[in-house]
């Protein structure tokens, strides 16, 4: 029994605890029915604080853990009192506890799939790191990286151990420079914060995982509220410092109420623990269905063209990642400053490989315009492609994008954090990538705004889509004073599939049922899966050299017209 449940309990008629108040809400639970429901109250879903022994019961495959480091156990560097000496404190939570340090560490598996967990126990100490702790989370790192299987830091600490003084600091830099030689390596980190994670342990191993999960409600910040409201005299937002919080704030990809942490954990360890498939080096395409071929045109028009593309019931990035691909987890945040809605990203499964998926999000409904900003990404949203790119290098596995875009947000905010920057930089980032990169415009592809998901080894391009160094808009206004000549800016443009397949700028034309993508989007999607199937069958052989000189090529083709590049391109 937890001290929540302790403090809220109370005894049934034999003298047992039968019952307890939720914290959160009040409501009487009958411990047993709470702990059925893994610690969560059914009435609020507030999530109760559990032990360690707890926490790895819930998440592991039973009798799957094997502990490493047990024997370690803190000293007292320091000679260190302050109101009773630090190893009365040490030996106080040893018989709490039953560990001898504030953290377990061993090699278990997850619905079948290996890797190493790190677990923290708020019981020790607080979760304190003190040198021993770190030692322990070392050690649990260099482990995943000799066996090469992911690792799972599952965190509830309040920072650095104070009665430890300098030694506590220096984990900080110990933990981190062994998950920067997991990064190196390829192999996977993920972090899973709980209730709460404070102090030196976000600062740290925390929140450096490939992918950050998070409980409900769970406080994860730097500094301490209070410490926060004293320094700056301020009051604080509501939620501050909540797993919410930090979701919309970018620092957290996924919020997961703890029943369904272990199934989200085993889709994640598929993904990031076999990320190449069984057939390792190879892309299997016998099995995507052949390409819709060309004849669901949407007119005779550029113009035609434009006006299709932007119809609201044509598939979304999101669409195309839940359609085209086996399985999907979207990942959330750009790590800096917030998570733009106008970007979906994260990890998804092709053929028993895994793949990074980013795109541009606009929407079926007006609500869902306005909610991803009509598909304009401001800076954020580029700063959370790159990251979802450096990611897939990280990994060594494909990026596959979906671009459908007017172009990038054109307001003042988005100029004074670094607009222009955030696309150089997302351009210049996926142009020297050594993972295969598959590039798919699936409606609008406005200007820059675009080409910073489309400098791929292969463009594709729907059949009713198009893509522009401009909007026919905008065209017309600059160049015929009126926004009402779109339709003529749109002839000359030469933006449509075939004329850009002509000029070399795409690779290849995905055919689009009849009636278009809007009529029949699952056909779209088999035809969009053969597709990108087909070009990375050509492109995950190529060792990473060539795939970057292979992309290099693609783009320096482009120039000046009558050069033999183009010549040959054209012809």
């Amino acid at each position: 029994m937890t001290a929540d449940d302790r403090r809220a309990a109370w005894p049934g008629t034999e003298g047992e605890v039968h019952w307890a108040h939720c914290p959160s809400c009040g409501a009487a639970i009958y411990l047993r029915r709470l702990q059925r429901h893994e610690h969560v109250c059914p009435e609020c879903s507030h999530h109760w604080r559990i032990g360690v022994d707890q926490r790895l019961a819930a998440l592991l495959d039973t009798d799957s853990f094997t502990e490493i480091g047990a024997d370690l156990a803190s000293d007292d560097p320091l000679d260190f009192v302050d109101t009773k000496p630090y190893t009365e404190r040490v030996a106080a939570a040893r018989r709490r506890t039953g560990s001898q340090e504030a953290v377990r560490c061993g090699t278990a598996t997850i619905e079948g799939h290996p890797l190493v967990v790190a677990a923290l126990d708020f019981r020790f100490l607080g979760g304190s790191i003190g040198a021993t702790t770190g030692e322990k989370i070392c050690l649990a790192a260099r482990t995943a990286l000799a066996r090469r299987i992911p690792l799972l830091v599952v965190c509830a600490s309040g920072g650095a151990r104070m009665q430890e003084g300098a030694l506590s600091l220096m984990q900080l830099a110990r933990t981190s420079q062994e998950i920067a030689r997991l990064r190196e390596a390829g192999v996977a980190c993920i972090n899973l914060n709980t209730d709460p994670t404070y102090g030196g342990a976000t600062a740290s191993f925390a929140m450096l995982g490939d992918v950050v999960v998070a409980e409900p409600a769970a406080r994860i910040g730097f500094a301490g509220p209070d410490v926060v409201e004293q320094t700056i005299r301020e009051k604080l937002p509501d939620r501050f410092q909540t797993a919410e919080f930090l979701a919309e704030s970018g620092m957290v990809d996924l919020v997961v109420p703890r029943p369904a942490q272990r199934g989200t954990l085993a889709r994640l360890l598929c993904l990031l623990g076999d990320p190449h498939g069984a057939a390792s080096g190879t892309v299997d395409a016998s099995g995507s269905a052949p390409v819709v071929p060309l004849g669901g045109a949407a007119g005779g028009s550029a113009w035609d063209v434009v006006r299709s593309a932007r119809n609201l019931q044509r598939p979304t990035a999101r669409d195309y990642c839940r359609a085209v691909f086996d399985d999907f987890v979207e990942l959330h945040g750009d790590r800096l400053s917030g998570d733009d809605q106008a970007v979906v990203g994260g990890l998804a499964r092709l053929d028993g490989r895994t793949v990074v998926a980013v795109g541009t999000q606009k929407g079926h409904t007006p609500t869902e315009l306005v909610e991803n900003n009509f598909g304009m990404p401001q800076p954020g949203g580029y700063h959370k492609a790159r990251r979802m790119m450096t990611l897939a290098e990280r990994l060594g596995v494909p990026v596959v994008t979906f671009v459908d875009t007017p172009g990038a947000f054109p307001g003042a905010e988005a100029e004074e954090r670094g607009q222009g920057t955030a696309i150089a930089e997302c351009i210049l980032a996926m142009s020297r990538l050594e993972v295969p990169t598959v590039a798919l415009v699936t409606g609008e592809g406005g200007s820059g705004g675009a080409l910073s998901l489309a400098v791929g080894n292969r463009v594709l391009l729907l059949e009713n889509a198009y893509y522009s160094v401009i909007s026919p808009e905008g065209c017309a206004t600059i160049l015929w004073g009126e926004a009402a000549a779109a339709s003529t800016a749109a002839e000359v443009l030469h933006l449509t599939a075939p004329q850009l397949h002509t000029l070399g700028v795409v690779d290849r034309v995905v055919g689009e049922p009849a009636g278009g993508a809007a009529a029949d989007p699952a056909a779209t999607a088999h035809a969009v899966r053969a597709a990108v199937t087909d070009a990375l069958a050509e492109l995950v052989p190529l060792p990473p050299e060539e795939v970057v000189a292979d992309r290099h090529a693609r783009f320096a083709r482009f120039g000046a017209p009558g050069t033999a590049l183009v010549t040959e391109v054209a012809s």
